[in-house]
């Protein structure tokens, strides 16, 4: 759906398909507050600022994001080149948790495919000695 070339609008299946998730999903995301179409009767009329926001929070949920996070970044980012420094100040903290976050899960992940290696190494050599003691 196309008003004129300066403010596109989006139908809720060009979001879905634009962004290959469920309309269902962008109406759940409408629901929690993240999503703000304006209505015309029963359709659902979807601007660009609409469209930024999916993006961001997808993007805020394949990053581990919660959506209090991601509604409090989309807030921050909706704020911004306004935004004040306190607001800037807690988008660099979230940041920066986040990352903490993600480098713990990484050390996490290296552990735990070192103890698979060594697991797997285990039943290999178990498996190995079962038979020899076959043919022995």
């Amino acid at each position: 759906m196309t008003s004129d070339s300066a403010s596109r609008t989006y139908s809720i299946s060009e979001l879905s398909r634009m962004f290959e998730v469920t309309p269902r999903t962008i109406r759940f995301y409408e629901q929690e507050g993240l999503l703000e179409p304006q209505r015309r009767g029963q359709t659902r009329i979807y601007h660009d600022k609409d469209r930024v926001r999916l993006k961001l929070t997808l993007r805020g949920k394949r990053l581990g994001f919660s959506l209090a996070e991601i509604r409090e970044v989309i807030e921050l980012y909706d704020a911004l080149p306004n935004g004040n420094a306190r607001q800037l100040q807690r988008l660099l903290e979230l940041l920066a948790e986040k990352r903490s976050n993600l480098q713990r899960q990484e050390e996490d992940i290296r552990q735990m495919r070192r103890e698979l290696d060594d697991v797997e190494e285990r039943c290999r050599e178990a498996l190995l000695a079962l038979a020899e003691n076959a043919e022995g």
